[in-house]
């Protein structure tokens, strides 16, 4: 059955959320999440759980069901992504594919032009994500 996404109020909600989508990798629903949420809540909203699997989910998500609609959002999504509590400590741990999975995002949204950020941003962003 496919999972109802509303707007989370806390980190609790989210979190939850983001457990429920993430137990049945329920890439569509992840990405209803992450497109209404603004980007600039998810450091807060991520608290200090972010892992692994959490982050690839999103970047599938963005990849498959957002960045061809919105690749300013996606942008925006990564970029708050990289200032949430352990990030790096995540990135670190991530494999040679799943930075590959990293690495197609970022390729597909330098293939989109959005007034969002400029190939610069996304040059910068890129060396954040140690691509």
């Amino acid at each position: 059955e496919k999972l109802r996404i509303s707007e989370p109020s806390n980190a609790y909600d989210f979190g939850q959320i983001v457990n429920a989508v993430n137990a049945n990798k329920d890439k569509a629903a992840c990405a209803d999440l992450l497109t209404i949420t603004d980007p600039k809540t998810l450091p807060v909203l991520l608290s200090n759980k972010l892992e692994g699997e959490i982050l690839l989910i999103f970047i599938q998500s963005l990849e498959h069901y957002v960045a061809r609609k919105d690749p300013g959002l996606v942008y925006q999504h990564l970029f708050y992504l990289s200032k949430a509590e352990r990030f790096k400590v995540v990135l670190a741990l991530l494999s040679k594919n799943e930075k590959e999975e990293v690495r197609q995002l970022f390729d597909l949204l330098s293939e989109s032009q959005s007034g969002q950020y400029s190939l610069e941003d996304l040059e910068s962003l890129r060396k954040v994500y140690e691509l």
